[in-house]
């Protein structure tokens, strides 16, 4: 039963089934539920630091239940993203209902379409980085791969890093930095990689150009099929999955910054430089994230066995209710530098 708990993550096409076929506020329902329910039920659940031991968790990480749980997200985003196109075409445009929906939509870009990619774009298997990409283009966040392997992990609590957010750095201003940071920092991965290899970096070995052209075709197609109302609608979903992404970034790294070395090298990516939280509700439904000091000590890692460090910092609450305190930013920088300051 503990191997089902990560199946939680199917709750949300239910909640977006009832976004799409309610009205007035019930549209609204996948937001409340995650960000109402949720984070109310997390400040009573206590955290839960629990690790499996050595042995379970080498028999558990080769349990293959785990990656079906990601690989059943692949039909079941490309589904709801195609009945999305068809009910928001019968939506009457900027409604209640249009907007209700299009959230609904976006909370699923982010969770289903951008985490569980972010799971799959680790792995080594070219299949399974390959869902990985087809999710992360559910969003139009094809670039996050490249730069989140390739730049993010070995920059992470840098200020080299787009993706490591500063002491008191507001998060709307954070937003633009690290999307559009990373961006640029994609492209110019890829030409380090191809130049490395005696290539020219206009290539269609070049994932960042193969990313755009898929991008053109996605978006060119849904105009094509459905029109400038629908087009805008899953622009403003893919929007809401990316903002829901970079909110995360936002509160993963928050301050955290390695230490120089007398060579002026940066010191190794160590537990302390991440934030977790153990709050079991929020860490089941993102499959672990939360813990991601581990992650970023082991970024190929699975989720199943991802573990609870003694030194990694900690939230007061799980992601969800610590998502909505970085909404309030006065309350976050209270909060969040007190905290700071007792890592100091």
């Amino acid at each position: 039963m503990k191997r089902l708990k990560y199946l939680f993550v199917y709750t949300i096409p239910l909640t977006v089934l009832v976004a799409f076929n309610f009205q007035g506020i019930w549209t609204f329902f996948t937001f409340l539920v995650f960000f109402g329910l949720v984070p109310l039920l997390e400040l009573l659940v206590p955290p839960d630091r629990e690790n499996m031991d050595k042995k379970l968790a080498d028999d558990e990480k080769n349990q293959k239940i785990y990656d079906y749980i990601l690989y059943g997200c692949l039909p079941l985003q490309i589904g709801f993203l195609i009945y999305f196109f068809y009910v928001i075409a019968d939506t009457p445009f900027g409604s209640l209902e249009y907007i209700g929906r299009i959230t609904a939509m976006g909370f699923m870009c982010g969770v289903i379409g951008i985490n569980v990619g972010h799971e799959l774009g680790h792995r080594h298997s070219r299949w399974e980085q390959f869902i990985g990409e087809v999710l992360l283009l559910t969003s139009l966040d094809t670039h996050f791969l490249p730069y989140h392997n390739g730049g993010h992990h070995r920059n992470v609590a840098t200020p080299e890093d787009s993706a490591t957010a500063k002491k008191n750095e507001l998060l709307f201003t954070y937003w633009l930095r690290s999307h559009f940071g990373s961006y640029v920092e994609a492209w110019q991965l890829e030409y380090k990689r191809l130049h490395a290899d005696g290539k020219s970096w206009f290539s269609i070995q070049n994932r960042m150009i193969v990313y755009s052209i898929a991008n053109v075709i996605m978006v060119t197609a849904i105009y094509s099929l459905f029109g400038t109302e629908v087009l805008i609608a899953f622009l403003g979903a893919a929007i809401i999955g990316i903002v829901l992404l970079e909110t995360v970034n936002y509160i993963e790294h928050y301050g955290l910054l390695r230490k120089k070395n007398e060579h002026g090298r940066y010191e190794p990516v160590r537990h302390h430089h991440s934030w977790n939280s153990d709050h079991p509700i929020g860490r089941t439904l993102l499959f672990n994230l939360s813990r991601h000091s581990d992650h970023h000590y082991n970024g190929s890692k699975k989720y199943q066995i991802l573990k609870s460090h003694q030194k990694s910092p900690q939230m007061p609450t799980g992601y969800p209710g610590m998502m909505l305190l970085a909404l309030v930013q006065p309350l976050w920088f209270w909060v969040m530098n007190k905290k700071l300051k007792t890592l100091a």
